[in-house]
């Protein structure tokens, strides 16, 4: 999910090498923290958080068969 994330935005940014995925997981839920540039932080939420929505929508949908829960942290 890590590298599933990681593709995504750097194919959305104009600064792919300042894109940085960290994974954080407990018991229950696993953490996914994006960190993008600041210019590009736009282009990763979208209008109106549309494009962050259809992100999380993504990552969620492949990590279906996992019993965790999902959260995708965009910074």
């Amino acid at each position: 999910m890590k590298q599933l994330l990681e593709v995504i935005a750097s194919a959305l940014v104009d600064n792919p090498d300042e894109v940085v995925v960290t994974e954080t997981e407990n018991e229950k839920e696993i953490v996914l923290s994006l960190k993008v540039a600041p210019d590009d932080m736009g282009k990763v939420i979208g209008k109106q958080g549309k494009i962050a929505k259809a992100i999380r929508a993504v990552v969620r949908a492949s990590a279906s068969k996992s019993d965790k829960k999902i959260l995708v942290d965009i910074q």
